[in-house]
């Protein structure tokens, strides 16, 4: 099992619509996808590892699959469409993770 991990950075001037993400973005991402997304899920930065410290990310996005390949056959082909809606919700730059699940 794989997760793809969505991270956008926190910074000055940068805005994010957690409501439009998870409302619109998510599940649009998800019925592209099909059931090969497992799961979805998504997180509000809050601080940073330390008392008072800003959180690095302002949010995380998560998406599950079984294999890199199925995410890459049910993700690409519809990928003009998911990165077109970004700056629907921010004007972050978002960064991209793709990780083996072990836990």
């Amino acid at each position: 099992m794989i997760r793809v991990c969505v991270l956008y950075p926190s910074g000055a001037g940068i805005r994010f619509d957690m409501a439009y993400y998870t409302s619109n973005h998510m599940p649009m991402v998800m019925q592209k996808c099909g059931p090969a997304c497992r799961r979805i899920g998504a997180d509000l930065g809050v601080s940073g590892g330390a008392a008072g410290m800003p959180a690095p990310y302002v949010a995380i996005g998560y998406l599950e699959f079984d294999s890199v390949s199925s995410f890459e056959s049910n993700f690409n082909p519809h990928a003009r469409e998911i990165l077109a809606d970004i700056p629907n919700y921010t004007n972050a730059e978002p960064l991209v993770q793709v990780s083996e699940i072990k836990l």
